[in-house]
């Protein structure tokens, strides 16, 4: 049970760090005043989770909680269900655009 656990927080980790920092590249650039310092905030947030979620995993200087195995296999999981999503939608795009 503890791979399961592993993969979850790794990838919960992962996932996080990305989409804030990418959502405070666009706050920071499209926002003003305000929602620029917020920006900047959720950019330095991601940082510090993707830093986290890389020591966790392989430099290990805080802490070693991830086996890169399980967080090869978690990204190629993630992937895997991203493509077959994108398939079924173009399916089901082109099967409307056909109707």
């Amino acid at each position: 049970m503890g791979t399961l656990w592993e993969m979850f927080l790794s990838m919960l980790m992962l996932v996080f760090s990305i989409a804030t920092f990418i959502a405070g590249i666009f706050t920071a650039y499209f926002g003003s005043g305000r929602s620029r310092a917020i920006g900047g905030l959720l950019i330095v947030i991601g940082l510090i989770v993707g830093f986290l979620f890389a020591d966790f995993t392989w430099f290990h200087w805080i802490g070693s909680y991830f086996a890169p195995g399980i967080v090869y296999g978690g990204v190629a999981s993630i992937i895997g269900g991203l493509i077959g999503g994108l398939i079924g939608l173009g399916i089901f795009l082109a099967a409307i655009m056909k109707a």
